[in-house]
């Protein structure tokens, strides 16, 4: 078995048919992350030793004809907000690597274990969440391995880049304004933001807890709809979370979509340069879509976003601000200083106009299902690339990443980032919008793409061979 290129349903079944040991695709995968993550620095912890423990215990359970669950023996990796019992939650800073060491895993990390994942490490990340690039001055710049040259996207930007290398099948990010699926996007590969709430963060270190979601990265859409359904269901531990009963999502994959209603968002996110329209119409082309739709406001939703996170990141981080701030990224600790000087009365009045915005969304959503946008303005910049043009304007690149995904983080809906590759051109992103817990619409619509060669998401194997 190839596994580069193996999805983790494909790893997962050859391990308990037994065709490959658990403990051989860990080995496998730790000797891949060993010799070519120096290239893409998607890493900042291997945890080879209990990886290696936990895959013994796979194949002993195997062998003494127990089911070992239905991610058997697949390597996967988190970003490095997730907590991983004995290690320290670094959340991409400085200041977190003094704290001592997590005492239990993430529920996600401990679910997907209880699938029978193996984790291999935690990657990197912009600090503390707050950023679109993966530029991070304390554990270096993740590239993106499509080029070398290009950031990755973040702030999951270790978590998109492993995946898109070929390091691991599966990984795990969280997305506030987009973290997910810019990354997702500009690497190439699937990321899925669920419903907010949909999903537990407990053990998630958090940058605004009124926006944080975590989801998925993978290579193809079944994987990520057997993640998706592992990770669902309640969790005390997180109050959020939503007591809502899970929803299989897998076994829907197959299922025709010609009774879904799908439209492109037109209006605010028309904007932008012409491959990520094309990206759209290209997408919108393959299942014969027609109809446009407008979502409100979005420019004032964005604007929001803005304010609501930067209040609420700077206040989470202030005394540290005021007491340690030369030991922050500088990039991350000036976003911080603006969002403490952020009038109260401007956050409650972004936070009247997100109730505002949640209701004219669900009146969209009463004559749509699925609707298409594109994921980035643009395709993965330089590293360190300060502009780009944009409707013939230069404007900043780090803030503008986002240009169309914050006015949807907004009000937590599920998106898909579905992966459209370009031939002799860098990857771009469509996203794939539903109400709230329409998941399997999302998915279903993903699944039909997958089928029809539209959407794709191969191992980039230029970079290092």
């Amino acid at each position: 078995m190839n596994f580069d290129s193996a999805d983790a349903i494909t790893i997962s079944t050859a391990v308990r048919e037994g065709k490959v040991s658990a403990v051989e695709v860990t080995k496998t995968a730790l000797a891949r992350i060993a010799t070519r993550n120096h290239l893409f620095n998607c890493f900042t912890t291997i945890t080879a030793e209990t990886a290696l423990t936990d895959a013994a215990l796979i194949d002993r359970e195997i062998a003494q004809g127990n089911h070992p669950g239905v991610l058997a023996g697949v390597p996967f990796a988190v970003k490095n907000l997730f907590d991983i019992a004995g290690l320290t939650t670094l959340a991409g800073s400085k200041i977190n690597a003094e704290n001592p060491a997590a005492t239990q895993d993430a529920t996600a990390v401990a679910k997907l274990k209880q699938a029978g994942a193996v984790l291999v490490g935690a990657l990197n990340m912009d600090e503390y969440a707050y950023g679109f690039v993966t530029e991070n001055s304390h554990y270096g710049v993740t590239h993106n391995p499509h080029d070398l040259q290009r950031v990755a996207g973040g702030s999951s930007g270790g978590s998109a880049a492993a995946v898109a290398a070929g390091l691991v099948p599966l990984t795990l990010g969280s997305d506030t304004n987009g973290s997910i699926r810019v990354p997702a996007a500009l690497c190439g590969v699937f990321g899925f933001k669920p419903t907010y709430g949909r999903l537990s963060r407990a053990g998630v270190a958090l940058f605004s807890s009124s926006f944080d979601h975590i989801g998925p990265f993978a290579r193809s859409v079944q994987d990520i709809a057997m993640v998706f359904d592992v990770l669902q269901g309640e969790d005390d531990r997180d109050p959020i979370c939503t007591k809502r009963p899970p929803e299989l999502c897998l076994p829907q994959l197959k299922k025709d979509i010609s009774d879904i209603r799908i439209a492109i968002a037109a209006d605010y996110f028309t904007k932008g340069a012409e491959p990520a329209l094309a990206a759209v119409q290209k997408v919108a082309d393959a299942i014969e879509v027609t109809k446009y739709v407008i979502i409100p406001e979005a420019d004032y939703a964005r604007a929001a976003a803005f304010v609501i996170t930067a209040s609420e990141g700077a206040n989470l981080h202030l005394d540290k601000l005021r007491s340690r701030p030369e030991d922050f990224d500088p990039a991350t600790r000036d976003r911080f200083l603006a969002g403490a000087l952020i009038p109260s009365s401007w956050y409650l009045q972004a936070q009247r106009f997100r109730r505002w915005y949640r209701d004219r969304l669900r009146e969209v959503f009463q004559n749509v299902d699925v609707i298409l946008a594109p994921t980035t303005p643009i395709s993965a910049p330089l590293i360190g690339q300060q502009t780009m043009i944009l409707d013939g304007e230069e404007i900043l690149v780090r803030p503008h990443l986002g240009l169309f995904t914050q006015p949807l983080s907004f009000i937590g809906l599920p998106v898909l980032s579905v992966p459209i590759l370009r031939p002799n051109a860098l990857p771009l992103g469509v996203q794939l919008i539903a109400a709230p817990y329409n998941e399997a619409l999302i998915l279903r619509v993903a699944a039909a793409l997958e089928a029809k060669g539209v959407v794709s998401a191969p191992v980039i194997f230029n970079a290092f061979n």
